[in-house]
């Protein structure tokens, strides 16, 4: 008995290993921000006027910065207009409050990922990385934090 709960072990083992490895290559994009996210002391808030600093001292990686922040507007009125709108309909033929807070948020995520595919060609993020950008603003804002101290 010992023994099959030695083989058990190993093929449920097995298995858990490559099922980390294939999750860990499909979000391998995580590894760019686990410096900035698992610090002993986490960096502190930034504000609106760090953002804009930023953007205005780097010319590679602001404008890109600048143009994601603006996708991401493009993703909130998106997601407020599905939500709304898919509300509202679930409202007026169902009158169940359950399947309009259903529906307000299906219709919320929805509409923020329509919105943000919007962006996306309307802006061209597609020619642009933005997660550099994002990852140098950390950057960034990371040595600005510790000169302070």
């Amino acid at each position: 008995m010992a023994e099959e709960d030695s083989v058990s072990k190993s093929f449920l083992r097995r298995h858990w290993e490559g099922y980390k490895e294939f999750w860990g290559e499909r979000f391998s994009f995580l590894d760019n921000y686990s410096r900035f996210i698992k610090r002993d002391k986490p960096l502190p808030s930034w504000s609106e006027a760090d953002v804009e600093e930023f953007i205005a001292s780097e010319p590679v990686h602001g404008p890109t910065l600048k143009t994601a922040r603006e996708a991401a507007k493009f993703g909130a009125v998106g997601g407020l207009l599905g939500a709304v709108s898919t509300a509202g309909v679930t409202w007026k033929y169902s009158r169940s409050l359950h399947g309009t807070a259903l529906s307000l948020g299906a219709g919320a995520v929805f509409g923020w990922t329509f919105g943000q595919e919007v962006a996306n060609h309307w802006l061209q993020l597609y020619r642009m990385d933005t997660m550099a950008s994002q990852v140098k603003f950390m950057e960034w804002w990371q040595n600005k934090v510790e000169r302070q101290c």
